[in-house]
């Protein structure tokens, strides 16, 4: 079967990539004093970064059940899975730059680069994937009353095994995407893809749809370009502040 994108997944993401964008815009005036907003702690800043991240997650889930459905091989998963990983790394060393004491260990992209291996494993399981994403968001809340009953899980929330995400405390980084919850997430839209493409195949679209100029065009173009987006983003605004003020 032939490879092909399908445009409204495209949106979907790009829709993430701008609401990301307008939020690290704003963390960015914070970091330079511009603003004065508590991006760690207010409940406006902090769902909004959960609903980014679950947009994104959600979205790789449904592309990675599209990526099965057209019979993609291991071969070219595994290529794609070497820019993402690579791109995490670049994200780390990028962040050791800039925050030397709370730098990004285990954020998105580290965070999609392994439950891409898991969903992949994982495909085949339909209808369990279901229940299954559920006890993957629920088990982090027993977290804390499992380590006070049991000190011996407090080895959870050592930096070598807190990426598991089953913690008592937030570990110090600027971006924390560990596979508890998150992996719930992605396996949500990958069944969500698999009962799509069985049952609604037109709900997602085609990229072989006659294009059409305008903003959802637009958005499916610029979903196409996720990782290379994700990773000049910052450093473009970051730059351009830093500009700005430096002229004012």
């Amino acid at each position: 079967m032939s490879a092909r994108r399908l445009d409204r997944i495209d949106v979907l993401r790009a829709v993430a990539m701008l609401w990301m964008t307008a939020y690290h815009f704003c963390f960015d005036l914070n970091f330079f004093g511009l603003i004065h907003e508590n991006f760690y702690r207010d409940p406006f800043w902090t769902w909004q970064r959960t609903a980014i991240v679950s947009l994104f997650l959600f979205t790789a889930g449904l592309s990675q059940a599209v990526a099965i459905h057209q019979g993609q091989d291991w071969a070219r998963f595994w290529r794609r899975w070497g820019q993402v990983a690579g791109a995490a790394l670049l994200v780390t060393a990028g962040s050791m730059f800039m925050f030397p004491n709370s730098f990004i260990y285990f954020g998105v992209l580290h965070g999609i680069a392994v439950m891409l291996i898991v969903a992949r494993a994982t495909a085949g399981w339909g209808a369990w994937l279901w229940p299954l994403g559920g006890l993957a968001m629920a088990l982090p809340l027993a977290a804390p009353a499992a380590m006070a009953a049991w000190p011996v899980f407090e080895v959870f929330n050592q930096p070598w095994l807190n990426w598991l995400g089953f913690i008592g405390r937030k570990p110090i980084t600027e971006d924390y995407v560990p596979l508890l919850p998150w992996l719930g997430v992605v396996w949500w839209g990958l069944a969500a893809g698999r009962w799509t493409l069985r049952h609604r195949p037109a709900w997602l679209g085609a990229s072989d749809a006659p294009a059409k100029a305008g903003p959802r065009r637009a958005l499916a173009v610029l979903g196409r370009w996720s990782l290379s987006y994700y990773l000049l983003h910052q450093p473009v605004m970051i730059g351009l502040i830093w500009l700005a003020m430096a002229l004012r």
